[in-house]
């Protein structure tokens, strides 16, 4: 049986060669990513033809819908709605792709640190350009809390500058770090019930323990593929907020 690492392994499935060496094959994980898109994008047309009598899938979009929008408007402010399309997009991507995950034999996009790590960076770029925007020199008030003594300020700024400049690694280690745990966990107590069964009636009884502890981390990774979703979209709420609002 394969090792608990190689579920995560990256291989090529369409060669396309190298342009100034850049090698251009489309990988499982890139297969993984056009097909997130495309399911989410399928649920979501689906669950919005706007029936008379909402039926599951609509009632299902509707609820995702105000969860994000009310976790925008909450951290945000009505200022933040614009920001609604790019915040729902992330959500229902990192929420697809940790599903797709649980599916045997599929391969998880979040485990992978490049993955997540291009998406928190999406939102910070996003965040700061639209902060100095919005708030132009204004916005370094954001390093500077309320309240702070002017002495303290030396003190005080580095800090909050390294803090900001650590988001989009704290904001994607997250992510990554609990979908591969929990993968790696489950595979392992996968393969103690496959290695168990295997020896005979006496292995087959042994197995049962970590075959419940299977189905029981399953059901944890299921659970966390959705908190992993919603808590990657509260703190990009969060960050826009900051941007939208740094002297708070």
């Amino acid at each position: 049986m394969a090792g608990p690492i190689e579920q995560f392994a990256l291989t090529d499935i369409v060669k396309l060669g190298k342009i100034g060496g850049i090698d251009l094959a489309i990988t499982n994980s890139a297969v993984y990513m056009m097909l997130t898109v495309v399911l989410s994008t399928a649920f979501l047309l689906v669950g919005a033809r706007g029936a008379l009598v909402p039926g599951r899938w609509q009632a299902a979009v509707e609820l995702l819908y105000e969860a994000v929008a009310k976790a925008l408007r909450e951290s945000a402010g009505e200022h933040g709605a614009r920001f609604f399309p790019l915040v729902f997009s992330l959500f229902m991507f990192v929420l697809v792709a940790n599903l797709i995950g649980l599916v045997p034999y599929a391969f998880t996009v979040t485990s992978h640190l490049s993955v997540t790590f291009a998406l928190a960076a999406i939102v910070f770029v996003t965040v700061t350009l639209y902060g100095l925007m919005r708030n132009g020199l204004g916005f370094f008030r954001l390093f500077l809390p309320p309240g702070v003594p002017l002495l303290l300020a030396p003190l005080i700024v580095p800090i909050e500058v390294i803090s900001y400049l650590s988001r989009p690694i704290s904001h994607s280690v997250r992510l990554f770090a609990v979908m591969l745990a929990g993968h790696i966990t489950l595979k392992v107590f996968a393969s103690f019930v496959v290695g168990l069964a295997s020896i005979g009636a006496v292995g087959i009884v042994a197995a049962v323990l970590p075959l419940a502890m299977t189905v029981i981390i399953t059901a944890l990774e299921l659970l966390m593929a959705v908190i992993q979703a919603y808590v990657f979209t509260v703190l990009t709420c969060t960050y826009i907020n900051d941007a939208i609002h740094p002297a708070h």
